[in-house]
């Protein structure tokens, strides 16, 4: 058992501090305008800020050393000291942003522990002043880059309403860390091509020499450009930009981005182009798949293409089939192959499932009978990753036990529905003459 006295021992530090007889540190703050005696032993065990200040600065005549500090107020630096000497912070009648100043002093002085406990205690219980000074807030704890909690409750607050700093007069003030965090956020509520205005408006900000005219831009101009954004131009979300807008936006400052990242761009938007046309075509051929798979020219698609195809639910085609076509463009792609597959060696198998690593997961395996399984697949099992192999043969075995495996549904096949046959009619063919009588009449 252990008794504790902490109070008492609080008590005695506090008065150890009061007492003005046996101090040998002096703390000058703003400007001397106001000093604190201290005790070295005390500061340096208590603070690793103090330990490093103390151990650089050199005694006077009476063994007193100085400290002088500008950047806190004598207010805040007092609840320090008290806080040092005897573990205990009174914040009854004090405003918030003095507890916030409180809170940057304290990791100032390297004070972790109370640095947590005021971050903790201005999230509990002053959410709405960090609502209404969200935007100065969030760029001085990035300045400070150790308050972890509030930079992410201030980016929950951010993602919902972005022009709050987005749309601030001192958005360009931002640190660069602050503006990544933010880039970083899946859910920021703003368009992707507005996030792009704002990072550059923010990247030209930092570089003052740049002309007003981007007409006016040399290359050197840009480069200085991406170098100030480099950071954040990889977060923007450049596919999911309209083809328009990133005609009139993302064009004019394509020099900023890599080149393979720029014909990729370029790529996306006439695919997008032809979406619609894809589409159309997905459609014919899941009814007529024929039409592609037995063409001459097959095994000359891209592989996105063939991706494309092998997610049609309703591709009209066997699984197993599928799976000899999607093995024969594979071959196809590597004709270094060995025509005999009793010769393939385990480099073989892995060049090709490398080839078709887009493909293999696509494939409907659970819809393949036993047979086909074993006469189709079982030759080409290296392909497969080993859990799915097993739940394959488990499958076949024992096909209501669950498996690890991801189980696609089977391909929907589409049934035609003929016309009813027209009956003949039961009316009596006339009531003057018989069926005969118009066979005889007609002959």
């Amino acid at each position: 058992m252990s008794l504790k006295f902490f109070d008492k021992l609080s008590q005695n530090f506090i008065e150890l501090l009061n007492d003005k007889d046996d101090y040998n540190v002096i703390i000058e703050i703003k400007n001397k305008k106001k000093s604190f005696t201290a005790h070295s032993n005390i500061l340096k065990y208590r603070s690793p800020y103090f330990r490093k200040e103390l151990e650089n600065i050199q005694p006077n005549e009476n063994n007193i050393k100085t400290i002088i500090k500008s950047s806190v107020s004598s207010q805040i630096f007092d609840v320090i000291l008290k806080y040092i000497y005897g573990g205990i912070v009174n914040l009854e009648n004090v405003g918030t942003r003095f507890i916030f100043d409180l809170m940057l002093a304290a990791n100032e002085f390297e004070l972790n522990e109370l640095t947590t406990k005021l971050e903790t205690h201005l999230i509990d219980t002053k959410a709405s002043w960090l609502k209404t000074h969200s935007s100065p807030i969030y760029r001085i704890i990035f300045s400070e880059n150790n308050f972890k909690n509030l930079e992410n409750y201030c980016n929950d607050i951010i993602a919902k309403h972005p022009n709050v700093i987005f749309d601030s007069s001192d958005f360009t003030s931002l640190p660069v860390s602050a503006l990544v965090s933010l880039l970083n956020l899946d859910d920021l509520q703003m368009e992707e091509v507005k996030i792009w205005d704002y990072v550059v408006k923010w990247g030209v900000a930092q570089n003052s020499t740049l002309p007003t005219d981007l007409e006016e831009w040399s290359k050197e101009n840009f480069l200085t450009l991406n170098t100030t954004l480099q950071p954040c131009l990889s977060l923007i979300r450049y596919f999911h930009i309209s083809n328009i807008e990133i005609f009139d936006k993302i064009r004019p400052y394509k020099k900023l981005l890599d080149k393979q990242l720029w014909l990729d761009i370029n790529q996306h938007m006439i695919a997008n182009n032809f979406k619609n046309l894809e589409n159309y075509c997905n459609d014919i051929i899941a009814k007529h798949p024929n039409v592609i798979f037995d063409s001459s020219d097959f095994t000359s698609l891209p592989v996105s293409a063939l991706v494309s195809l092998l997610n049609l639910d309703d591709l009209q085609m066997e699984e197993v089939k599928i799976w000899d076509y999607v093995v024969k463009w594979g071959v196809a792609q590597n004709s270094t192959l060995p025509t005999d597959l009793e010769e393939w060696s385990k480099e073989n198998f892995l060049t090709l499932k490398t080839t078709l690593q887009p493909c293999l997961s696509l494939i409907r395996y659970f819809h393949i009978s036993n047979i086909e399984i074993f006469d189709k697949i079982r030759p080409y099992k290296k392909l497969l990753d080993k859990q799915l192999w097993l739940d394959i043969n488990q499958h076949m075995i024992a096909p209501d036990r669950p498996v690890k495996s991801i189980i696609l549904p089977a391909r929907s096949t589409l049934v035609i529905e003929l016309p009813l046959r027209i009956e003949e009619s039961k009316e009596q063919f006339s009531t003057i003459i018989s069926e005969e009588h118009a066979a005889e009449i007609s002959s």
